[in-house]
């Protein structure tokens, strides 16, 4: 009984699936009949024109000046147009101009349609999402931020591509007994402005109130005595007021004839005697080893996380600084310091941040000047060529015309 059941519960369902079949060819064959032929889409169309008498050939001007088939209406359809959208070469002029498009072969003369291009999308400017991630538009153009001219002495400045500018410098005069002093210093600070601003303000005081204490017999032997003096002073007076950035500084002191260049970082100064260019100072780098074995006789260490860029406790590149108050204990304010005779030989110095020197060399910077002068123009220039070969840091450039020096003096 149940064996019957099923073999008719089969049955049924194949003829209800016939029924829909057949249905379904009727329906299909009764719009074939009703809908008009349509030829093929072909981008090549025969060489043949059709009309009611029959089948005619083309004359040589119609294949020399092929005829236009429109579509229906004189439209392309939304199939051919996104091909013609997809393929259609770029043209130079204004991206809303109308434009003929040809995509026919060269051989074979195809379809042409006149159309218009499309608007051009406009994205919006997502100032809004920068702001959330805590992102700010730099600015690469090339604009300058401070120009002085001095007696002896002439300087530029330009921000980089920081949130905030943080070179500095400072310049000063001073009368000690019966001589004249001038002091000269390129500031380059991290981490903010409170360090460079204070070094800026404070360190050329505190070393010329140091000198000016000295009776004219101790200055003759004490003198770089003074400066260090003057440096870490200057140091222990920021570290007082807790505030966690720091500075680098190179600075020059002329004085009875005689130049004391100093430095504590990555600032530099060179010097143009006949031409040719002498450092008067070394980078306090992560990477140098009388600096490396320094920091890991005192605790720390040294390492190299980011790129190729070595830094003391995986933190600062430079192993000399003002202020930098959580590694003050590896990070030291000490500086290096040359003297050096005033000669007639001695042109002038080139006092710069390391945004000039990580893209210029000190021959390069001298041979500059040379081809020029000692001018503002000229630390703009140099200045300029930094920021031309990649360098988005802060740039300071001072030059010193030393000559200036010699001659009042003799």
């Amino acid at each position: 009984m149940v064996y019957g059941v099923d073999v008719c519960y089969s049955i049924a369902s194949f003829l209800v699936q016939l029924f829909y079949a057949i249905k379904k060819s009727l329906m299909a064959l009764i719009c074939a009949q009703k809908s008009p032929s349509v030829l093929p889409l072909s981008w090549k169309r025969p060489a043949t024109d059709t009309s009611a008498n029959g089948s005619v050939k083309r004359a040589k001007d119609a294949l020399n000046n092929p005829k236009v088939y429109p579509l229906c209406d004189d439209e392309p359809s939304d199939n051919v147009k996104s091909i013609e959208e997809m393929t259609e070469p770029k043209k130079e002029g204004s991206e809303n101009d109308d434009a003929s498009v040809d995509l026919s072969d060269k051989k074979s003369p195809g379809l042409k349609v006149n159309k218009k291009r499309p608007t051009k999308l406009v994205i919006p400017d997502n100032s809004a999402g920068d702001a959330a991630f805590g992102e700010k538009k730099r600015d690469d153009s090339f604009g300058k931020v401070s120009e002085v001219e001095g007696d002896a002495f002439c300087l530029f400045s330009r921000k980089g591509g920081r949130h905030a500018m943080e070179d500095s410098y400072g310049a000063a005069n001073a009368t000690i007994g019966d001589s004249q002093l001038a002091f000269f210093g390129v500031y380059d600070g991290h981490g903010g402005r409170a360090a460079v601003d204070y070094v800026s303000d404070n360190l050329g005081k505190n070393i010329i109130s140091k000198i000016s204490q000295m009776e004219k017999r101790e200055r003759e032997n004490q003198l770089e005595m003074a400066i260090r003096a003057g440096y870490l002073t200057t140091d222990e007076e920021f570290i007082s007021q807790a505030v966690s950035s720091g500075a680098c500084a190179a600075t020059a002191l002329v004085l009875d004839r005689e130049l004391y260049v100093a430095n504590a970082g990555d600032c530099r100064i060179i010097i143009s005697q006949k031409g040719v260019a002498t450092a008067l100072t070394t980078d306090h780098c992560a990477s140098r080893e009388d600096e490396r074995a320094r920091i890991e006789n005192s605790g720390g260490f040294i390492s190299c996380s980011y790129g190729s860029v070595w830094r003391v406790q995986d933190s600062l590149a430079v192993s000399r600084a003002f202020g930098d108050i959580l590694l003050k204990k590896w990070v030291i304010s000490e500086p290096e310091i040359r003297k050096l005779q005033l000669t007639s030989d001695c042109g002038f110095l080139v006092m710069a941040s390391d945004g000039l020197w990580n893209k210029v060399s000190n021959q390069e910077a001298v041979d500059y000047v040379l081809q020029h002068d000692i001018s503002l123009k000229s630390c703009e220039e140099l200045a300029e060529l930094s920021w031309s070969r990649g360098s988005r840091d802060d740039i300071t450039v001072m030059l010193v015309d030393l000559q200036k020096f010699v001659k009042s003096d003799s």
